[in-house]
């Protein structure tokens, strides 16, 4: 079809939103001195980790996968070209999903440093938690058309299982939780918590 259906056009918003929304956001915040420059560190950090993580690679197929041409509608296609699709997803990763796991984190602690001055578990449960439920959510309901059985995806450097092995964790409405979509939020948890902890010290 050459239209996009309703879902999708929430698909197409969303993804909008989330990667750009956020950039306009972080440009003023950081233009009036509100955030520290460590925050934009981390940003920019998150930003490559799951670029050259996963993102690039779901995106192209690289290596044993489809690429997201492959694996979307048309309408879809032309609505969020294969060649910004790895960048708008890692923008709306690194802002949307890390630094709101930041600020959930910070909230939590009384909005002080002590969670990103030394390691915390409680820190660390708090973003695995946000990091592995929001990627969940969008695994069974915002890609669900782009991820299946025969639609398999690329290795990647955090999803090391890559195609090859990928079992099913688990079913939500029919729509199976896998291995590799979720592997690099595990992994990358505490990586990005790693790398606020050396950007703040």
């Amino acid at each position: 079809t050459s239209e996009l259906t309703e879902q999708q056009q929430k698909t197409v918003r969303l993804v909008y939103r989330t990667s750009l929304v956020p950039v306009f956001i972080l440009t003023i915040l950081y233009i009036f001195k509100i955030i520290p420059n460590w925050v934009i560190s981390v940003y920019i950090i998150s930003f490559l980790l799951c670029a050259f993580g996963w993102e690039i690679w779901f995106t192209y197929g690289i290596w044993g996968g489809l690429s997201v041409n492959d694996r979307r509608p048309k309408a879809l296609n032309r609505a969020i070209p294969q060649n910004i699709n790895w960048i708008l997803n890692s923008l709306a990763d690194a802002a949307s999903i890390c630094l709101v796991g930041l600020l959930l984190v910070w909230a939590f602690y009384g909005f002080n440093l002590t969670p990103f001055t030394s390691w915390h578990w409680g820190a660390f449960t708090i973003l695995f938690v946000w990091f592995v439920g929001q990627n969940i959510y969008v695994e069974a309901i915002v890609y669900r058309d782009q991820l299946d059985e025969e639609k398999p995806l690329s290795w990647g450097p955090l999803s090391p299982g890559g195609p090859w092995w990928n079992p099913t964790i688990f079913k939500i409405n029919g729509q199976a939780i896998k291995f590799q979509t979720q592997i690099p939020w595990v992994l990358m948890t505490p990586i990005f918590y790693w790398v606020v902890l050396i950007l703040v010290r």
